[in-house]
């Protein structure tokens, strides 16, 4: 098991666009991704759309992203560089 904590930098939070490139990355995997908000401890499946959006991270929310599975050091690196890149 693997995990990494991304701090919410867009201004308005994880809203449906940056939430659908979360599982569309996340769907490349095998390994089990789950996002869990520090301020409350409510999880999110990243490769289900309606999950990840019903956390209601807002701009400095901390998420915690939990990787396990046969190919979770791929799946980190490239969740990672995803919220460096694309999130902010």
């Amino acid at each position: 098991m693997e995990s990494f904590v991304y701090k919410v930098a867009d201004k308005v939070g994880i809203h449906a666009r940056p939430a659908g490139r979360i599982v569309n990355a996340a769907k490349e995997f095998l390994a089990d991704i789950i996002i869990r908000k520090k301020s409350d401890g409510k999880e999110a499946d990243a490769k289900r759309l309606f999950s990840v959006m019903s956390l209601g991270a807002t701009c400095g929310e901390e998420l915690t992203f939990i990787i396990s599975g046969e190919d979770e050091a791929a799946a980190t690196l490239a969740m990672k560089k995803l919220c460096e890149e694309q999130l902010g």
